[in-house]
């Protein structure tokens, strides 16, 4: 009985570990799969690769105090609105209309303040409230009406924008009062304070996101809408929740930057689009690969932040912030993509490798008996 046992143990066989037996397809797979993990962490090992290289080529300007509170201060806003855009993409829709109502919501919050010498604290309250109006009018269009949420909100978009240009009539609002300039400004240990609030923000869209019943039927509307529905999980009302949840973060986010910098502009939202929208995509090559997740956002709006500021002190023009964005949210989609194409066909050789195991132990038990 001990040769049968030995013909069975010594058949060739697809190798478990990839090794030099295994067919060429089944190691370039297993590869690909290990490039994938560590890929997981790349955005760290290149924001801090580009940090060492721009300390290098500018150590008098770029590795300071100022450059890190600049980071820091800059970047929040973009990351609380990228936030509230995570909110929508989970569920699988999109809100072209966040960033204006971004710039919206502190033109109103500024005019409020300057023209009408309202309160801060009701000026706040009012213009949250607006955004939440924004966010509900989106919500009836989308889940309701049944218009895309590309057309819904890219129309939405246009119509903050008329209002944003009625309300200021084309021209800088500001300043605001010193007071609530410090409510974004003031610093804590050298930290400014609107990246306190922004971390703050962060961990709770991240405990509600990952670690809650509502975050995982989110992600599960997002993945298989008909399934989620067949499952009992009401997808109108999580697509709905979703862009009230997305307008008030870009409502607060609007409040923040009015705090901030003091003066607004008519034509402040729509900077803050594609950062936002390039650092949730660029966010999915990140910790959790091929899912919109809260850390891999925040490592991808840092790695950003390290290129176009490393690029600006180096003397780069100012397109070259658009070209940064632009690639990466390029290169973050295809990442994605690719990613997703070959994941399924490592579960399949994994799976089939699998079955061949269990019918070669199967065949040696029956050898063996």
């Amino acid at each position: 009985m001990t040769v049968p046992s030995q013909t069975v143990a010594t058949e060739p066989g697809p190798a478990p570990d990839g090794g030099a037996g295994a067919p060429r397809g089944i190691r370039l797979l297993r590869r690909a799969a290990a490039r994938m993990r560590a890929a997981r962490y790349s955005g760290l090992l290149l924001c801090a690769a580009l940090a060492v290289f721009f300390t290098l080529q500018s150590p008098e300007t770029f590795p300071t105090r100022a450059t890190f509170t600049g980071i820091a201060g800059d970047q929040s806003v973009t990351l609380i609105l990228a936030l509230g855009l995570l909110v929508t993409l989970a569920v699988g829709q999109f809100d072209l209309s966040a960033a204006q109502n971004l710039g919206m919501s502190a033109m109103v919050c500024g005019v409020l303040m300057v023209h009408h010498q309202v309160s801060p604290a009701v000026a706040v309250l009012v213009t949250l409230l607006i955004g939440l109006l924004v966010g509900l009018v989106n919500a009836v269009f989308v889940a309701v009406v049944g218009i895309d949420s590309l057309i819904a909100t890219l129309g939405m978009s246009s119509v903050l924008l008329a209002v944003t240009g009625q309300v200021s009539d084309y021209q800088f609002v500001g300043p605001v009062p010193a007071g609530f300039q410090d409510v974004a400004n003031h610093e804590v240990l050298g930290v400014p304070s609107v990246a306190l609030y922004a971390v703050v923000l962060s961990v709770a869209a991240w405990y509600v996101l990952e670690h809650t019943p509502v975050g995982r039927r989110a992600f599960a509307v997002g993945a298989n809408p008909d399934a989620s529905r067949l499952a009992g999980v009401r997808t109108a009302r999580y697509v709905a929740g979703s862009f009230v949840v997305t307008s008030l973060f870009a409502a607060t986010a609007g409040v923040l930057v009015t705090a901030k910098i003091g003066n607004v502009a008519p034509t402040l939202g729509p900077a803050y689009l594609l950062p936002s929208f390039a650092a949730c995509f660029l966010g999915t090559t990140q910790l959790k690969p091929g899912r919109f997740n809260v850390g891999g956002t925040v490592i991808a709006l840092l790695l950003l932040a390290v290129g176009v500021k490393g690029l600006q002190l180096n003397g780069s023009q100012l397109w070259v912030t658009d070209l940064f964005n632009g690639v990466a949210l390029l290169a973050a989609v295809s990442a994605a993509l690719l990613s997703g194409r070959i994941r399924p066909k490592l579960g399949q050789r994994q799976r089939q490798r699998q079955r061949q195991r269990r019918r070669a132990a199967r065949a040696g038990r029956a050898t063996a008996r």
